[in-house]
């Protein structure tokens, strides 16, 4: 019987007519537990062979196979051996095969409670270019810090005796506006045939001075990043709630030169549990060596120890020690409480260099007005590495605006 069914659903041109009864058949011996019936309304649905292209339904029945998609990932390899990579490389560049990562991806979230179905559908929808977004975005008009914020100079070393009329501009108000640029764009989807994803992302943070005469822009960080997403076993995932691991590099750097530049780049691994409504993203991260500068551009001595003036743009390390005040790796935990979204972030460097150092955020989300891509954000930040001017500067921070997306990682 089996057989007269996969047959029947196979040459679509000459039985179009017996499709749906193929159909029913297939359903029906999947209901009674055959796995290659499973398999086939997997297919059918992932290519539109008589039915119209449903991706959530062909995940559900290649889930429901042995410990879930083993068997489907089993035949597409098969399928995979026989076509040249050029062609796999080919058909990332269809938009269904990213389409088929939104479904995956979806797929692996638990999504019984009403909190995290609403979650999943924003992140997921609204597509532009097949940019979506990556961390929270967002605008927040007021913020206010413990103390006012140092003004560098790409000219000036950070340590230099100042004149008094260069003191008087050397700090910025407590006061300003801060906002979070932030996407990522999916650029292949299962080429490996492990379910995985290899994603390009970008977030900018801006720290504006807005109410201050000049209005400057105080600090712009730039983070591109690279990253490859494969999808945990079912062992993993059934047992501790481990979703995915992802795989990357991350450049972070505030685009200015001299005295006033800073960057490093990272390797970085993290993972994503959930536990219902709870999620928690762990990261580690391992920071590329460069070559130290010069002792005295580091203590701002402005001249070398043989009288020559220090060049401000020198290669090298514009910041040796910012491991002592970010550590290897930060925490973070996102909660669904109703309409409510609260998050916090956990860092700390376990004593090395000069001290314990750290830093912790707390954040609140909520509708606005029912909106449902607009909500009420606060979060009050206390610690190092706020943003990488003052990456060895501890401050502490309250505000308040709105966030145009919500994230999990």
């Amino acid at each position: 019987m089996l057989k007269k069914i996969v047959w029947l659903s196979l040459p679509l041109s000459l039985f179009a007519h017996e499709l749906s009864f193929s159909i029913a058949l297939l359903e029906k011996e999947a209901k009674e537990g055959s796995k290659e019936a499973m398999y086939q309304l997997g297919y059918m649905y992932e290519n539109g062979i008589g039915v119209k292209v449903d991706y959530k339904r062909s995940m559900q029945w290649y889930k429901k196979m042995s410990k879930g998609y083993q068997y489907s990932v089993k035949c597409l390899e098969k399928k995979r051996s026989i076509l040249p990579l050029v062609d796999e490389l080919d058909a990332q560049l269809d938009p269904s095969t990213d389409d088929k990562g939104t479904a995956f991806t979806i797929s692996k979230i638990n999504t019984q409670t009403p909190e995290t179905k609403e979650l999943l559908k924003e992140l997921y929808q609204n597509h532009f270019f097949g940019l979506t977004p990556y961390h929270k975005n967002y605008m927040l008009p007021f913020g206010i810090a413990s103390s006012n914020y140092r003004r560098f100079s790409e000219l000036i070393p950070p340590n230099a005796s100042l004149t008094p009329e260069q003191q008087m501009y050397s700090e910025y108000s407590n006061k300003e506006v801060e906002f979070q640029i932030s996407f990522k764009k999916r650029i292949t989807y299962n080429l490996l045939g492990w379910n995985e994803s290899f994603v390009a992302a970008y977030t900018q943070r801006v720290w504006w001075q807005i109410y201050n005469k000049s209005a400057p822009f105080r600090e712009m960080d730039f983070e591109p990043e690279l990253f490859l997403s494969v999808p945990s076993s079912s062992y993993m995932d059934k047992n501790f709630g481990l979703k995915s691991i992802r795989y990357g590099y991350l450049h972070q750097s505030n685009g200015r030169d001299g005295y006033a530049s800073r960057s490093w780049n990272r390797m970085q691994v993290s993972g994503l549990w959930q536990w219902e409504n709870l999620f928690l993203t762990s990261r580690l991260w391992y920071k590329f060596p460069e070559k130290r500068k010069s002792d005295s551009y580091y203590n701002g001595r402005g001249f070398n120890p043989n009288g020559t003036v220090i060049d401000p743009n020198e290669n090298g390390d514009d910041n040796p020690n910012i491991i002592e005040y970010y550590g290897y790796g930060d925490i973070h935990l996102q909660y669904l409480y109703g309409k409510s979204q609260i998050s916090t972030m956990f860092r700390y460097n376990f004593g090395m260099g000069n001290g314990e150092k750290g830093a912790v955020e707390l954040g609140w989300m909520y509708p606005f007005f029912g909106s449902h891509n607009m909500f009420w954000y606060t979060k009050i930040f206390s610690g190092y590495g706020e943003s990488l001017i003052d990456y060895d500067r501890s401050i502490t921070k309250a505000s308040f605006g709105f966030s145009f997306s919500r994230g999990l990682f």
